[in-house]
């Protein structure tokens, strides 16, 4: 699969089944993560993986509600960073999150080339996770990842729009609302 087959194939699918997950694949996963590019390659970025079946146990206390659906995952990934980990330009500009976000990127991509759903998430108390997966108090949990594959039929449970969204991909915003050529144009 080349990377434009696996960006437009990527979904954020909320219908799991269970998927192997073995040290290579992990370390797979965390390979591709770390190629992302970064500012004067400090790879600021750091990935805690959840296989176990006790982590993931755990994490699934932590999960906002409306969030159920990450019980399935056979995978969760924490994305974490700190600010003094990357550039933080004279003007203040931080690019921890930006480098953490790409090499974030390159793991879904990844996960999707393998046939795998990569759903990050926002809806998830830092606090517990932290305290679950012992994150020391100084990085942000910036999103989880929950891995897993793609169930052959949709989640019971979910509200409609992400029925919907299992479905059909949801529409996205055409090129002359997100990009401009020359000036900003919004």
């Amino acid at each position: 699969m080349d990377v434009r087959t696996a960006i437009r194939q990527r979904r954020a699918y909320r219908s799991l089944a269970p998927a192997a997950i073995g040290d290579e694949l992990i370390a797979d996963l965390a390979e591709c993560a770390g190629l992302a590019p970064s500012c004067f390659n400090k790879q600021p970025w750091r990935f805690v993986f959840a296989r176990g079946e006790g982590a993931l146990s755990r994490l699934r206390s932590a999960m906002n509600p409306g969030n159920e659906w990450t019980n399935e995952a056979s995978l969760i990934v924490a994305v974490c960073t700190r600010r003094d980990l990357d550039c933080v330009m004279k003007d203040g500009r931080e690019y921890a999150l930006f480098d953490t976000g790409m090499a974030s990127a390159n793991l879904i991509l990844r996960a999707t080339e393998l046939g795998l759903v990569a759903h990050p998430i926002a809806g998830y108390d830092p606090v517990k996770v932290r305290t679950i997966l012992e994150i020391p108090a100084d990085l942000t949990v910036v999103t989880l990842i929950n891995i897993g594959s793609r169930a052959d039929a949709i989640r019971r449970g979910l509200p409609d729009w992400a029925v919907a969204a299992e479905s059909a991909r949801p529409e996205r915003l055409p090129f002359e609302r997100f990009a401009f050529i020359d000036r900003y144009q919004g």
